[in-house]
């Protein structure tokens, strides 16, 4: 088995907070490798893209990586100071935000942001050159070579989305960290925009971290999935795994959410909410909201263990 492109162990995020300590994330550990699509699922509020902040480095007070650690390519990042940081993003792994009208400049051309990319990182190209490879990027995620010339308002949702790909694609990183690239758009778009997704991954040979609530989208899209809930990860499997026989409880339901053919005008639901971090209940954090909870679930809080092709943290496995 080849080494992992990315290892995390161990982490921890919390937040200060006046009415007492979040713990965002808690003890999350995984590794990806080269190539591989891990998907992370959960409901809002589980930590996914915190978990995904604290992989880049870019947790800001008053939250603070309380412990564990991440490497990428054999590298620690925690050994890296401020600089090798920024360095590293974009180059060695990159994010595609989830609201791309927020992270595109509105001020600026889709171009001259892509070629900022260049220049922070200290590559000084040549305007013809520049403009040789902003065409490639915009060509690669299947934008048209005006789009170089245009506005961000200029765009539709879906061309925002893969002109925020062509930025975080433009040096060739390993891994990409993709956090609800699909949110707000409609079906057909967000057909498009995972298609373009898969195949710059694929001409990258990078590994992705595909961050979402579809169960039904990972499906089509990740190799393995790893679900999230109250900050923790309760399972991961192979997706084709994981969707046949679910182990935690919380797969279950959210697979059973998903709307189906055989099951026309009957829609699922989880019952209750997500508690808040800050104030977690004992025990297994969902077992107020579980139907198979059990005594020991109130009380014992489960830890992650394997099983047979992946990992659960609970009880009843």
């Amino acid at each position: 088995m080849s080494e992992p492109i990315l290892r995390v162990e161990g982490l921890r995020v919390t937040f200060d907070h006046p009415q007492g300590l979040v713990q965002a994330v808690d003890d999350v550990s995984f590794a990806l490798a080269p190539g591989e699509r891990f998907g992370l699922a959960g409901e809002s509020g589980s930590g996914k893209s915190t978990l995904a902040l604290a992989i880049l480095r870019m947790i800001k007070p008053p939250g603070r990586i309380a412990g564990g650690e991440v490497w990428l390519a054999g590298r620690r990042m925690a050994d890296l100071d401020g600089e090798g940081i920024r360095t590293l993003r974009l180059a060695g792994i990159a994010l595609v935000p989830q609201g791309s009208m927020n992270s595109l400049n509105p001020v600026l051309r889709i171009g001259r942001q892509i070629t900022d990319a260049f220049a922070d990182h200290g590559q000084h190209l040549g305007r013809s050159e520049q403009e040789r490879r902003v065409r490639a990027l915009l060509a690669e995620v299947g934008l048209p070579e005006n789009v170089a010339r245009m506005y961000p308002h200029e765009l539709s949702g879906g061309m925002k989305q893969r002109a925020c790909i062509a930025v975080a694609i433009s040096l060739r990183p390993s891994v990409i960290i993709a956090d609800e690239p699909t949110s707000a758009l409609d079906v057909v778009v967000q057909r498009q925009v995972m298609a373009t997704l898969a195949r710059v991954q694929q001409d990258l040979a990078a590994a992705v971290i595909l961050i979402g609530h579809d169960i039904g989208l990972m499906a089509q899209f990740v190799d393995r999935l790893a679900v999230m809930y109250a900050g923790r990860l309760v399972e991961v499997a192979p997706i084709a795994e994981i969707i046949a026989q679910p182990r935690h409880p919380y797969t279950r339901a959210l697979i059973a959410a998903l709307p189906s053919l055989e099951r026309r005008g009957t829609l699922a639901g989880i019952p209750g909410l997500a508690p808040l971090l800050r104030d977690l209940p004992p025990g297994c954090a969902f077992h107020p909201r579980c139907p198979q909870a059990m005594d020991r679930c109130h009380i014992e809080k489960p830890m992650v263990r394997d099983v047979a092709g992946g990992q659960v943290a609970c009880h009843l496995a």
